[in-house]
């Protein structure tokens, strides 16, 4: 997956298809992440102590790697994106769009 937390992606399916947001978890071996302010689910929070009050609490819950599309830093289009080697050897994302090269 060369997608990795700290990236900002945008969906491109599903209900919240159109909105944008840093990546917070990702789930390579599941091919999945949790992305900021999208697919947002609610748990129930029981009372634990007697004149606490129950709790709703909203939380990302992970979505598919391959329904969002990677925003390059450079270019701030949403784009696919390729890996190269650079001359040290390293490992280096790259914008399909713009051709930059960034980690």
């Amino acid at each position: 997956m060369q997608i990795k937390s700290g990236d900002t992606v945008k969906v491109i399916r599903g209900k919240d298809r159109g909105k944008s947001g840093k990546v917070v978890q990702a789930f390579p071996r599941q091919g999945l992440l949790s992305i900021e302010g999208v697919n947002l689910s609610v748990k129930h929070l029981r009372a634990r102590k007697a004149g606490e009050r129950g709790q709703k609490v909203q939380f990302p819950a992970p979505m598919p790697a391959c329904k969002v599309l990677v925003v390059c830093p450079q270019c701030g289009k949403p784009t696919r994106i390729g890996v190269v080697r650079a001359e040290s050897g390293v490992r280096e994302r790259k914008c399909k769009h713009c051709q930059a090269t960034f980690r």
